[in-house]
């Protein structure tokens, strides 16, 4: 989606026309949710996608032809059936509707059209979450297409009429929000419908905290990001937290784990998903002694059943109540299978999209807790073989070591002595 709006905001400010097109309704299976979104220019190439086959054929030609004719914005509303997917297997039963938006310098003389994209673009950046609300009716306060953008119910753009701005347009707006109390908007899930109004939310942009920067953490960091998580990378060798490995990484720190996450506790919150995917079980254990007890909304850790066993019962000698460990996600990810370290690391952040876009509660009824820290019977002596393979020697030839020695690779639990004595950050 930012992707689109990046486009988009670049080819207006060079005066090249193109045509935003948004899938702002759906009913029923879909080969696209609301939201997605396509860009169209005038010589018939696009960027982003509404789903492929006829459906966006035939949005792509529509879309055209509004721009040769420089007309008004359009919302149209497709049915999956027969007429529309026999060709491509898309015969859903479903339905969309798609706002189709030609921005020509014409169309958009005065640039307001722009302006609320742009916004719309800066928003997506920020991370802080926000929700786009389209008219799909006619109204005595709004025309059909108008659109607001609201971040905890402060608007923050509008387009449409000379009035969808005025406090009496905005509050009969928010009168028909579909959320209890004002701001809910950035922790809903899904777009939804309500009076003649689509409500896209977009909840605010997760962090995952990578604790561990050896090969399964390196290769966690470019799926999360390709996902749209930010990435924050620790360990305590900086040549494996480098620029180099971890160029995506919003935050790199470098220090011994224990004293990053004190210094790092005031930024822990619901929105941080922390991984533990250390070289060692002391490192591990000393993570998770200090995340266990943070408000992160999610947490998990790398290892075999009988490893994550004994680090449980040292951190309840250590004081760590049974209550605290009970919600660590171990083994890490989702049971597929995983053999190679890019595999775990498909595991891993399938299980961080499932607890993201499902919620705590929908993903644990599906994937109920592997070890519970109270329960020592029925633990296999080791889990699968690959879960373990941050410890393993050797190895992926995909994510090469810094260093010939591999010292991230190795199988000792003792602790090394870090790079640094001081946490280092780097941008």
């Amino acid at each position: 989606m930012d992707t689109v709006l990046d486009e988009l905001v670049a080819a207006r400010d060079q005066n090249l026309e193109c045509v935003y097109c948004q899938v702002v309704e759906t009913r029923g299976s879909t080969p696209q949710k609301a939201g997605a979104a396509m860009l169209v220019y005038a010589d018939g190439r696009q960027s982003g996608t509404l789903g492929g086959g006829c459906i966006e054929a035939d949005v792509r030609r529509r879309a055209l032809a509004r721009l040769h004719d420089q007309a008004a914005p359009l919302l149209c509303t497709f049915t999956l059936d027969g007429d529309y997917g026999w060709d491509d297997g898309l015969i859903c039963g479903g339905r969309m509707t798609i706002l189709i938006h030609p921005l020509t310098a014409r169309s958009d003389a005065d640039q307001t059209a722009l302006t609320y994209y742009r916004r719309l673009r800066d928003q997506f950046q920020t991370g802080m979450g926000h929700c786009e609300v389209i008219a799909l009716e006619d109204t005595p306060w709004w025309s059909r297409t108008s659109r607001w953008l609201f971040a905890d119910s402060q608007l923050l753009a509008a387009w449409g009429s000379p009035t969808v701005t005025t406090t009496e347009v905005v509050q009969q707006v928010l009168s028909r929000r579909p959320w209890s109390h004002p701001g809910d908007e950035p922790l809903a899930a899904r777009p939804t419908c309500r009076q003649g109004l689509a409500w896209l939310p977009t909840p605010r942009r997760k962090v995952v905290l990578i604790v561990g920067a050896g090969h399964v953490g390196q290769a966690v960091a470019q799926l999360a990001t390709a996902v749209d998580f930010d990435v924050w990378v620790l360990d305590d060798r900086a040549r494996y937290a480098s620029a180099e490995r971890f160029p995506q990484a919003r935050r790199r720190l470098v220090a011994p784990i224990g004293t990053a996450l004190q210094q790092l506790a005031p930024s822990l919150n619901p929105d941080v998903y922390a991984v533990i995917v250390t070289r060692g079980h002391n490192h591990d254990e000393e993570a998770l002694f200090h995340l266990a007890p943070s408000p992160c909304g999610y947490l998990g850790m790398i290892g075999s059943r009988r490893k994550i066993r004994l680090i449980f019962e040292d951190l309840q000698h250590r004081g760590l109540s049974p209550t605290l460990l009970q919600r660590v996600r171990a083994p890490i990810g989702l049971p597929i299978g995983s053999q190679s370290v890019m595999e775990i690391a498909i595991s891993i952040v399938a299980e961080l999209i499932a607890w993201r876009n499902l919620g705590p509660e929908s993903f644990l009824r599906g994937f109920p807790q592997a070890i519970s820290a109270d329960d020592g019977q029925g633990l296999s002596a080791d889990g699968p073989p690959a879960i373990n393979a941050e410890n393993k020697a050797g190895g992926n030839s995909l994510f090469p070591s810094p260093t010939t020695s591999c010292a991230g690779a190795s199988s000792s639990s003792s602790l090394e002595r870090p790079d640094t004595p001081a946490v280092q950050e780097f941008a």
